[in-house]
């Protein structure tokens, strides 16, 4: 089996689009956002018009019709500037607008697709749970059917949801306990959720060490009430669905962390080029020297392993094993070009008006969202027949 990762001459085109956008539109405000921790409405319109949005979605729906690899290049070139706006266009198209378009019915697809790939609604992904984190199983929220309604009646909470807190916000897939299965262990379903229902709070959280832009809310459902058909799949698929869509999600996360790594070496080559100590730049002291050649390389492994893992899910190919490699390991690599990147800029690498330092920041999450490092190891152990 052979793969091709080059850039054609589309692919090309669509990364200098991004880049471009990123460095003149998100760069220059990007230190005041995270400062203020601003969702920005303004910069989420304009990447829904350069068509960030519905990334993945079939143009019949209205999304843009590209493929994965077109998907994580571009989330890529986001995440190589600024974490938050990356997350936020990462977290809307695989978490949100995923589970609708692989799992909703037709009349579904058809309500609540079309306006999320505009830029101009964001759907959110409720899986996480105070007690419901890495065992996902756990879910403590329920849902209650009323057949004499034909509704059902949504009651608990969900943290660390992105996307889900905003006036942009349409919906919520939902995972909810629908009852006890034969092994004993909760069935789980999944629900679509208007952000408007009654009896359902969202709130935005407040003092994060990273993605300080990026919108991030709890959700409370005090017997939130929705009717049977806005079931998304069918009863008792919700942990598949959840599951699914977190595959997806690896890669993107995966993107992610490339592009916070080719960011960080970016920032420190350009640093290492023009600072000097005894008379030359300290790009060519072997100890600064040997660091931009380690990070280099590794990013240039963490680029082949996540397009491969790209092009094997474009591809129809099992690529879930490849997927949580991808994940685990650009998440680590973003993590030590940072911490690299970082201290290469010696003090000034500490101060938050050198986009180094929330480089190092943003890195932190990458290895604990969509599964942390430790998970991700133990699903490759289990392909691996552990």
């Amino acid at each position: 089996m052979s793969y091709s990762f080059a850039d054609t001459e589309e692919l090309s085109l669509l990364r200098q689009t991004v880049r471009a956008f990123a460095e003149k539109e998100i760069g220059p405000r990007a230190f005041e956002l995270d400062e203020k921790e601003e969702f920005s409405y303004e910069l989420t319109k304009k990447m829904g018009e350069l068509g960030l949005f519905g990334t993945i979605v079939p143009t019949t729906y209205g999304g843009q019709g590209m493929d994965y690899l077109a998907y994580v290049i571009a989330v890529e070139e986001l995440a190589r500037v600024d974490g938050s706006h990356a997350a936020t266009i990462a977290a809307h198209n695989s978490l949100g607008v995923g589970p609708l378009y692989y799992f909703g019915n037709e009349e579904q697809k058809k309500t609540y697709i079309p306006s999320l790939c505009t830029g101009q609604g964001l759907w959110a992904f409720g899986l996480t749970e105070a007690e419901a984190g890495s065992d996902a199983q756990a879910s403590q929220t329920r849902a209650v059917y009323d057949a004499a309604k034909d509704q059902w009646t949504i009651s608990g909470s969900k943290i660390w949801i992105t996307n889900s807190a905003t006036s942009l916000t349409e919906g919520i897939t939902v995972q909810a306990v629908t009852g006890k299965r034969s092994d004993g262990r909760s069935e789980l379903s999944c629900f679509i959720v208007p952000s408007d229902a009654p009896g359902l709070t969202r709130k935005e959280m407040h003092g994060k060490m990273m993605w300080r832009a990026s919108n991030t809310g709890e959700l409370y459902f005090d017997q939130v009430k929705v009717p049977a058909r806005n079931m998304l799949g069918t009863k008792g698929q919700g942990f598949k669905i959840m599951m699914e869509t977190l595959d997806n999600g690896r890669l993107s996360i995966g993107a992610m962390g490339l592009g916070l790594a080719k960011g960080a070496l970016d920032l420190t080559l350009a640093y290492a080029q023009e600072r000097k100590t005894f008379g030359v730049p300290i790009a060519k002291h072997q100890a600064v020297a040997f660091k931009l050649a380690e990070m280099a390389t590794r990013i240039e492994a963490a680029e082949g392993l996540l397009y491969k893992a790209a092009w094997l899910k474009q591809n129809d190919k099992p690529f879930q094993k490849h997927a949580a490699m991808a994940k685990l390991y650009c998440s680590e690599v973003a993590e030590y070009c940072a911490r690299e990147g970082q201290q290469t800029f010696g003090g000034y690498g500490l101060m938050k008006e050198y986009p180094i330092e929330r480089h190092y920041r943003d890195a932190a999450l990458l290895r604990i969202g969509e599964g942390t490092s430790e998970i991700q190891r133990l699903v490759i152990s289990r392909y691996l027949g552990c």
